[in-house]
């Protein structure tokens, strides 16, 4: 009899949910995911040569900002990683609409991909738009941004490659901004406080354009492997 310890589950940054689909979104999954994605594995990513760089988005939501980058850098190859279906089926219809040849999806957690699929120093960026903030306290745990994915992110980015994140929430906003600063390993792209300008290649959303009439703020923050 194995006196194994069962192997203890990891606390997820997200939460599945089903979300009503629409049918043009299940037409896209079924007809376009052979072309454009990509199964979760247990090993490396063997990837189409011919692109300069590798970029990783993760949590795409609808798409809207992987599309508007890779539509402007079609001599880099763009990743993004969803778990939601509807916004992975929106995607798949607006990169079959455009004929983008340069992307490519995954529909798994972002940190088991970083952990199996990505080798050491093979990503140029990393973008992580507007993540789950998990604003209660108690939640505070299932934030994404943690030492284990500063480890992952530092593993996976080459040397001079960046990791670009922002938040419309100014605590999480400043937890990140006190995790990268105090971590040797990356250069601070931004102002002493860790906040940069937004990059021209990250789009404006309707949800942030809205925000900003508003007066709500958003934070970018740009850190670069050493």
């Amino acid at each position: 009899m194995s006196t194994d310890k069962p192997i203890s589950r990891s606390i997820k940054s997200f939460v599945r949910r089903s979300g009503r689909m629409t049918p043009s979104q299940k037409n896209a999954i079924k007809a376009y995911w052979s072309c454009y994605g990509l199964e979760f594995l247990q090993e490396q990513l063997e990837l189409p040569a011919g692109f300069d760089a590798l970029k990783l988005e993760i949590g795409i939501g609808n798409g809207d900002a992987l599309i508007h980058m890779a539509a402007a850098d079609s001599n880099s190859l763009y990743i993004g990683i969803e778990v939601h279906e509807p916004g992975i089926g929106r995607c798949l219809n607006i990169i079959h609409q455009q004929e983008l040849a340069n992307v490519r999806l995954i529909k798994h957690d972002a940190v088991e991909v970083l952990e199996h699929m990505i080798a050491p120093e093979m990503l140029d960026r990393i973008l992580l738009f507007f993540p789950d903030p998990w604003h209660k306290k108690r939640h505070h745990k299932r934030r994404i941004v943690n030492q284990r994915f500063r480890d992952l992110v530092y593993r996976a980015l080459k040397s001079g490659a960046s990791i670009h994140v922002a938040t419309d929430w100014q605590d999480y906003a400043e937890s990140i901004a006190a995790q990268f600063l105090a971590d040797a390993r990356f250069s601070n792209e931004g102002d002493a406080s860790g906040y940069a300008e937004r990059p021209a290649y990250r789009p404006l959303t309707r949800f942030e354009q809205r925000g900003r009439r508003l007066g709500h703020g958003v934070w970018d923050l740009v850190f670069t492997k050493k």
